[in-house]
């Protein structure tokens, strides 16, 4: 997963942003800067009863924060979303001693990163 601070860039760059169910993102705001949340349909929790466990689902998770608006938060593309972005301008993706090296049919010297995301998000902000 990128971080927050590369994650900001891409957004700030121009990339569109439209929240399905499972994406991650982040809220740079209200003390929650190294929390990461999902969207989903309903929350669940395991609760334990003495030596047995359940599942709960609840229809809304029960905290001070109801809800923000979309612009305060920050998505965090996983890999393959990252990948998929790119789309055709993609070349190639190279491990290297250090992390990975992605590489563009417009740069083929290529975005190193410590991991594959972080190099594909290099190579989609050079890109937007």
């Amino acid at each position: 997963m990128i971080d927050v601070a590369l994650a900001a860039k891409l957004r700030d760059a121009g990339l569109e942003w439209t929240p399905t169910v499972h994406d991650r993102f982040a809220i740079p705001a209200h003390d929650l800067d190294d929390r990461v949340f999902s969207l989903n349909d309903m929350s669940t929790e395991i609760r334990r009863f003495g030596d047995q466990s359940a599942i709960m689902f609840n229809g809304a998770v029960e905290w001070s924060l109801d809800w923000i608006m979309r612009e305060k938060v920050v998505w965090l593309p996983t890999e393959s979303q990252l990948r998929e972005l790119l789309g055709d301008r993609f070349d190639s993706l190279n491990r290297t001693g250090t992390g990975f090296t992605c590489r563009t049919r417009s740069d083929p010297h290529g975005f190193t990163g410590d991991t594959a995301s972080q190099a594909y998000a290099l190579a989609l902000l050079a890109t937007l």
